[in-house]
Parts: C-alpha cells; structure tokens; sequence
C-alpha cells in the first residue's frame, strides 16, 4: 500500500508540474474548474459571514481600480467576470480568488491613500490568482495529506472537518477571512506580477514603494496582518525599485495607449 501511495503521489507530482509566470517551477495539482468551484465556495462563506460596506462611492472607487487592472490580465482572466466586494473589515488587507473574486478590507485605504497605492495592492492579489498560487498550496497540503485524503474533499465545502484546511491553503482564514501568509517565494513573485500589472494599466508604479513605506509606519508598534505576514517593507521595496525602471516603460507605453486611470474617493 505504501508503495501504491508513492507511485500515485509521485506520478501526481509529474503530471502536475508548471512554470510560473516568472519562470519558478511549481506544483499545481487541480484544475481551473476545481480551483474556480474552492474560490467560489470561500467567497460565498465570507460574504454570509463577514460585513459588507455598502457605501456606494467607497464601492465604485475600489471597483473602477479593480477593473483597470483587470483589463491588463491575460486573456483568460481579463475575460471572466470578476466579482469585487468591499468588507468592512479594520485591517489593511485585500485578497483574490480564482474564479474571478476581489475582496479589499476598508481598513486597506486607510493605508492605501491613493488609486495608485490601492492598484498596488490589487496587483499583488491578482498576481497570486494569475500564477497559480492557490492551486501550489492545495496541492502541497494534498501531497502532505497521504493518499491525497484533502484532494478527495476538495470541492466538498459542506464537509466541516476539512473547511479550515481549505480556506487556509486558498490563502484565506476560515472565521474572518484574514489573509494567511503563502510562502515569501510566492509573495515576492506576486509582488514584481502586480508591479508590472498596475503598471500595464496606467497606474504609477512608484506608488507601490511609497504604499510599503505607509505599511511599515502603519506597523509602529502594532505590526499590521497584512504586513506581519508578509517579507518584511524594506525587502520587497528594494526589489520593486530594482525592477522599477522596466516598470515605468511600462506605464509610459500604457499612457501613451490612453490607459490613464481617473479613480476618485
């Protein structure tokens, strides 16, 4: 039985071998239909059990960032419907789910003081859906799990004793939806993904710098989730900065197509 359990475990390792949109080699075990039915099954979850903000300037202001840097994802993604809903949540968090699901945390624009600040944000969510990161951490808790036990109730959201491993490995926390740490590997990939997307969409990629500068004053004294759980401000600016030239090529190509963003608060 052990040596059945490898093969299978093996064999599920080659078949589900990718390359990321930076060239990192990585595991990705599930379909798009099956990570799309997860995504959907936990956005539901956390809108029944979250509060939603209803104020139709702050919603229309998240939505039309959302929506510009949606306009620049690969076809495949661009094209989807993408629900985008603001949760009135204090920590300066955001998140995205395959199958087309934004959610930002009121508390982000406290922080994110500019649409240029939030695209920065929404790049790096979207930038975890586009390479596949949730389908990586499903299918690692899957391997970790012999026998593939979590892989068999993936698409089972009704089955409790597994709903807390799911919304984990989707990158989410089961009870407030707080956004779990994927891996630094994952979150510097993200970071360079969203730098180029907000970017592509007009947004002023310097913005992404000045947006982790107000993350680490906003940490003084009280680090906040979003950031705790993330490589640490001066790390992941010094790489942004290190990529920031490319950027602004960019940004001075997407202007010169008329992509200049006009979103307003």
């Amino acid at each position: 039985m052990k040596k059945l359990i490898l093969a299978v475990l093996a064999s599920a390792v080659l078949v589900g071998c990718k390359t990321s949109p930076t060239g990192r080699t990585q595991i990705a075990l599930y379909s798009d239909q099956q990570m799309n039915q997860m995504g959907q099954a936990s956005f539901a979850d956390m809108k029944k059990n979250q509060a939603i903000n209803k104020d139709a300037k702050v919603n229309a202001y998240v939505k039309c960032i959302a929506d510009d840097v949606i306009a620049v994802l690969p076809e495949q993604y661009a094209k989807q419907k993408w629900e985008v809903v603001v949760f009135e949540e204090p920590s300066a968090n955001a998140f995205a789910l395959p199958g087309g699901y934004i959610g930002v945390h009121t508390g982000l624009l406290k922080v994110a003081v500019n649409q240029d600040q939030v695209a920065t944000v929404l790049g790096h969510e979207v930038g975890h859906v586009i390479a596949e990161h949730s389908n990586e951490r499903v299918s690692q808790s899957s391997l970790l799990q012999t026998g593939m036990q979590l892989g068999g109730v993936a698409l089972d959201m009704g089955n409790v004793q597994y709903r807390g491993e799911i919304m984990q490995a989707l990158g989410l926390g089961a009870q407030y939806g707080v956004v779990l740490p994927f891996s630094r590997s994952h979150e510097s990939e993200a970071d360079l993904i969203g730098l180029e997307l907000m970017a592509k969409a007009g947004f002023d990629p310097q913005q992404s710098v000045a947006l982790w500068q107000n993350m680490s004053k906003a940490g003084s004294g009280n680090t906040p989730e979003f950031m705790s759980t993330h490589p640490a401000p001066g790390n992941r600016i010094k790489k942004l900065q290190d990529n920031m030239s490319i950027a602004l090529n960019e940004q001075r190509s997407a202007s010169a197509n008329g992509k200049n963003p006009q979103c307003k608060l």
